[in-house]
């Protein structure tokens, strides 16, 4: 079976989830309509539909700790405790790595480790009626400043199957990195299309068509 491998969601930081909203409010006009709480990372989001051509079945994801869980006992995902990330993000909310939906997550985790690329292990998480395994790291780091996508296989349920039409759209995704070569080579491993990659100092880019029109939102090298 060949590897296919798709934008997921988009992973959008914020340090707290009211910020995280009231921003998407403001420069998108967008209110999410979906979301919860990881209880095994102490984090929390809400969610809304960006799917488009292309970009099938692809959502936005706000996501903050949550003040009001227990600390997990092992480091959060996506670099949310990590001294830069929580200084970047009291500069307010921004895009900070995006999950990566793929057909056979342990072979896609093989295929990376063939890169020298150690992606984490597969664990089960679930939510509700959601279930999916996912790949999480012990230090919690989301690899390449973010543009080494996490990776997700759903179980059943997508989060797109229950949530409304928002009203936005990702036209295009973008990744630039220093080690561009090396970037391209490991999107090719596990088969991720429709992400374009660039030389360049770190950074990535997603243009979403909103009903206030265009709005890109940049990762500024975090």
């Amino acid at each position: 079976m060949t590897l296919q491998t798709r934008i997921d969601h988009l992973v959008f930081a914020a340090r707290s989830l009211d910020e995280g909203v009231a921003w998407c409010r403001e420069h998108m006009a967008i209110e999410p309509a979906g979301g919860g709480e990881h209880v095994l990372m102490g984090t929390h989001n809400r969610v809304f539909r960006i799917n488009a051509p292309g970009f099938e079945r692809a959502y936005f994801e706000i996501i903050a700790i949550n003040p009001a869980a227990p600390a997990p006992g092992r480091a959060r995902w996506f670099d949310l405790v990590d001294s830069r990330m929580q200084a970047a993000l009291a500069q307010g909310p921004r895009l900070v790595h995006f999950v990566a939906s793929t057909n056979d997550i342990e072979r896609a985790v093989e295929a990376l480790a063939a890169q020298g690329i150690d992606r984490g292990t597969v664990i089960p998480v679930e939510r509700g009626n959601l279930r999916w395994k996912m790949t999480v790291r012990p230090d919690g780091q989301r690899l390449m400043e973010g543009a080494l996508p996490t990776l997700i296989q759903w179980e059943g349920p997508h989060p797109c199957d229950s949530l409304p039409t928002s009203g936005a759209t990702l036209a295009s995704f973008s990744a630039a990195h220093p080690q561009a070569d090396a970037l391209r080579a490991a999107y090719d491993a596990i088969g991720l299309g429709n992400v374009i990659v660039r030389d360049g100092n770190a950074e990535m880019k997603a243009a979403i068509s909103t009903p206030i029109g265009r709005v890109v939102l940049e990762s500024k090298g975090i």
